[in-house]
């Protein structure tokens, strides 16, 4: 009933930037969360940076003062702008929202289908 799109990633040298987009569509009554994750070849999922449907933000403790969240409630729209991206940073990120589809109805995750930053020189 809703899906998640992300645009934005690519090759970055070390020190480098890049701005994520991930936008919510289809039958959407409300948002709660719109977070970002990341796996890395080899590794599990893991949380970077989310944002409630308020302004309060929670990054990881590795992306904190580097990474910012970002959201557009306007546009179901979740953004998060990368700074002094290192090689570690490399992985693929997904977007993450939790929402509702009728004012009644129960809340449901969905994600997104990835999109790889790799961070070399």
């Amino acid at each position: 009933q809703a899906t998640l799109e992300e645009s934005g990633g690519g090759l970055v040298q070390p020190g480098g930037s890049l701005r994520l987009s991930c936008a919510a569509s289809g039958s959407i009554y409300s948002i709660n969360v719109m977070a970002w994750y990341r796996q890395a070849p080899g590794n599990s999922r893991e949380f970077v940076a989310g944002m409630p449907a308020g302004e309060s933000t929670n990054y990881a403790a590795s992306v904190k003062g580097r990474f910012t969240v970002s959201r557009d409630n306007a546009k179901n729209t979740v953004y998060l702008e990368m700074n002094n991206l290192k090689p570690e940073d490399t992985a693929v990120y997904y977007c993450y929202a939790n929402l509702h589809y009728s004012q009644s109805g129960p809340a449901d995750n969905i994600w997104g289908q990835g999109t790889q930053v790799t961070v070399s020189s």
